[in-house]
């Protein structure tokens, strides 16, 4: 019998005599993370960014995944992550319905 246990750091295959599952576990980890930093870079020019000392890369990292989770969740206006972006800068009424909508 064989068994997939993910966690979110650790990707452990109790038999490994089957490469396939194991290789289907490994891509789809690498799909989600890539697609991940993808938006990340292309929405938030993460790769850009001159921020190296102390803890501000990892500081602004977190803010990032914070303002692309409520930018994703906000549904009433129909268009991608960028325009939001753009939106919620022009409209402050905008941006108070991004920060404050549960």
């Amino acid at each position: 019998m064989e068994k997939l246990l993910v966690n979110e750091d650790i990707i452990l295959v109790v038999s490994t005599n089957n490469a396939e599952l194991l290789a289907e576990a490994i891509r789809g980890h690498w799909g989600i993370e890539n697609q991940l930093n993808w938006v990340l870079d292309v929405q938030f020019q993460e790769d850009d960014s001159r921020i190296r000392t102390d803890n501000s890369p990892e500081n602004l990292a977190v803010i990032r995944q914070i303002a692309l989770n409520l930018l994703t969740s906000e549904k009433t206006v129909k268009t991608g992550i960028k325009n939001k972006r753009k939106r919620a800068g022009w409209n402050n009424d905008y941006l108070l319905k991004i920060l404050f909508s549960s």
